[in-house]
């Protein structure tokens, strides 16, 4: 496996197709092509399937991180020796991060390193940013999973807190009589998007199985709390979002929901990988106790 070839695969996954992966490295779809097929040769697996965008196999998958763990060292390397990171920049970091952590605390954490490394930031729910650590997708996540993914580390950062909340005219129409279990089943409520299970966590824990009451579905954290304040139903929103001032009223003193998160992060040595995660964990720190 030569360098150039673990290009072509990084290329490819990057960019969803091989014509894609020929912009990037200024080959022609061809030359990628010859390197794929040679690293597959090279591997005797199927690395991609060559749908639309690609698709890295689980053979993939453990290569691509191993591309990615190259070009990042690579990266490193040359900015130790030259002091400069060449014409492609500095190093490319993928991260995968939860919307929310993206709306509160991460980005002031990672804004001060922007002339030193390139973020590229995946967005998705805490339960399934460990998934993109295991494809090769990104190189460390913000997860609830407390279990280290094959080849990384894993570390404690907090504790987000959830309320159940909702703009005073949603509570006095829906919950006159308090957060009932039927008042529950019939109040509309606004959910993230499909993988969020923060309100279906408190509906059973409140009013058991049953019939979802009307659902919005609102996948944008900055829309997500602007659809509750516009009263298109209750959420569980995090306490780093809310204020005095805000119009919100909290449903249930005793509804709050704690969602660990973990900073997990491939088990490689690089100095611009490590001042991220330092950023990271020093920001959680302060902003989640």
């Amino acid at each position: 496996m030569d360098l150039p070839q673990l290009q072509a695969l990084a290329a490819a996954v990057e960019a969803g197709t091989l014509d894609g992966a020929a912009r990037l490295l200024h080959v022609t779809p061809s030359a990628v092509s010859q390197r794929l097929r040679a690293l597959e040769t090279s591997t005797g697996q199927v690395l991609l399937v060559r749908s639309r965008p690609v698709v890295p196999t689980p053979a993939g998958a453990a290569v691509l991180r191993l591309a990615r763990q190259v070009e990042l060292l690579v990266a490193d390397t040359r900015t130790a020796l030259t002091g400069d990171e060449g014409t492609a920049g500095p190093p490319v970091l993928p991260l995968a991060v939860n919307a929310d952590s993206l709306a509160t605390w991460f980005l002031p954490a990672v804004a001060p390193l922007a002339a030193d490394v390139q973020l590229d930031l995946r967005v998705a729910d805490q339960t399934m940013t460990s998934a993109l650590l295991r494809d090769g997708s990104v190189m460390a996540a913000v997860t609830a999973d407390p279990v280290a993914v094959p080849g990384c580390t894993a570390t404690r950062l907090g504790a987000m807190t959830y309320r159940p909340v909702a703009a005073r005219a949603v509570a006095d129409r829906w919950f006159t009589d308090g957060v009932t279990p039927a008042a529950l089943r019939r109040a509309p409520v606004v959910v993230f998007d499909r993988t969020d299970d923060l309100q279906a966590h408190y509906l059973r824990r409140r009013a058991g199985d049953g019939p979802p009451p009307p659902t919005h579905h609102v996948p944008s954290s900055a829309d997500y709390l602007a659809a509750v304040r516009w009263g298109m139903g209750w959420g569980m929103v995090p306490d780093l979002q809310t204020g005095p001032d805000d119009g919100l009223v909290e449903l249930d003193a005793g509804g709050a929901v704690e969602v660990e998160l973990w900073w997990q992060q491939w088990r490689l040595r690089s100095p611009s990988l490590d001042r991220v995660a330092d950023a990271v964990r020093a920001a959680a720190a302060a902003a989640l106790g």
